[in-house]
C-alpha cells in the first residue's frame, strides 16, 4: 500500500491510498472538499493521468482500475481534486509577453501591454489566465461568455481558452 497527498490548489485536503492487487489497483479517496459543487479525484503520474471519479462529500471514492487503464500513468506522483467541469490539471506558467503566444491579429491587438499573464496547456488546449481586478474591465471582454475566474496562487485570474487553432472554447 502507498499514500500520496490529494491536492487541490496546491493545497492538501487529504490522501489518495494505492493497493496493488494482480492486475488490479484500488485507488482510495479521502478528503475534505474545499467547497460546494461536484469534485473527482485523479491519480496524476510522471506521464500521465487518470481520472477516479467523483468525490463522495461523506464516504469519498474507492475504485478498481485494471493494469491497462493504470499503465499510461506512469510512476504515481500524487492526487488531485478538481472541479468535475475542469478536463485535466493545469500546469501554469509566467509569460512576460501574451502576445508571442499567439498568431492571430486580433488576439495579439487584444494582449497588447497585458502584463502577469499565465499559461498552461489542458490536452491540445492552450489556457491563458489573465489577472483580474473586478474594478477594471475584463480582459479579452468580447470573450467574456467564454471566461472562468480562478484562484491561482492565491490570486484571482480570469481564464481563458483556446484550441489550436486560436479559436475561444469553453473549458
Amino acid at each position: 500500500m502507498d499514500k500520496f497527498p490529494l491536492l487541490w490548489e496546491g493545497k492538501a485536503l487529504g490522501e489518495l491510498i494505492v493497493e496493488r492487487e494482480a492486475l488490479y489497483t484500488w485507488f482510495t479517496v479521502r478528503c475534505r472538499l474545499p467547497g460546494e459543487g461536484i469534485w473527482c479525484a485523479w491519480a496524476v503520474g510522471d506521464k500521465g493521468e487518470l481520472r477516479l471519479g467523483v468525490v463522495e462529500p461523506q464516504n469519498g471514492i474507492r475504485r478498481r482500475f485494471s493494469k491497462q487503464m493504470t499503465e499510461p500513468v506512469g510512476t504515481l506522483r500524487r492526487g488531485e481534486l478538481r472541479s468535475a467541469g475542469e478536463k485535466t490539471p493545469e500546469t501554469w506558467s509566467a509569460v512576460p509577453e501574451p502576445t508571442r503566444l499567439f498568431r492571430t491579429p486580433w488576439l495579439r491587438q487584444q494582449l497588447q501591454g497585458v502584463r502577469g499573464a499565465l499559461t498552461g496547456k489542458a490536452g491540445e488546449t492552450r489556457l491563458l489566465a489573465l489577472p483580474y481586478d473586478g474594478k477594471k474591465p475584463l480582459p479579452l471582454a468580447p470573450l467574456f461568455c467564454l471566461a472562468r475566474l480562478r484562484d491561482i496562487g492565491g490570486k484571482r485570474y480570469v481564464v481563458y481558452a483556446f484550441d489550436e487553432k486560436e479559436w475561444p472554447v469553453f473549458h
